[in-house]
């Protein structure tokens, strides 16, 4: 299995920026698409961004595209998701999540991912 660990959450100013962070271990994560994922209070679980392998193709939700960016740096086992332009409605606990089916489309479904890391909470005030 692997364990994933965010760090990088924090208060931010609408407007302003955030790098949330990404640490894989206890295995390689290499071959496999990376995704982020955020939960408001209240409601489901949805897709942000993902990244695959091994060309680094990379899907975004509508909400964030052109403002968020994901990158992995497969020698560190850490992606990254950078947040520009911050929203009130960016407000979530954001997820890591990593997809070991290779070979197929960047998944977008949660259910898709098979680990998950704790969280780290973003707040966007206006």
């Amino acid at each position: 299995q692997v364990q994933l660990v965010e760090s990088g959450g924090g208060l931010v100013q609408a407007g302003g920026s955030l790098r949330l962070s990404c640490a894989a271990s206890g295995r390689t994560f290499s071959p496999y698409t990376m995704g982020w994922f955020r939960q408001a209070p209240g409601k489901d679980r949805e897709f942000v961004a993902a990244i695959g392998w091994p060309r680094g193709s990379t899907h975004y939700a509508d909400s964030v595209q052109g403002r968020f960016a994901i990158s992995r740096d497969n020698a560190r086992n850490t992606v990254y998701l950078q947040m520009n332009s911050l929203k009130p409605d960016d407000t979530a606990v954001y997820y890591c999540a990593a997809d070991f089916v290779t070979g197929r489309p960047i998944p977008l479904a949660a259910y898709e991912y098979e680990s998950w890391g704790q969280g780290t909470q973003v707040t966007v005030s206006s």
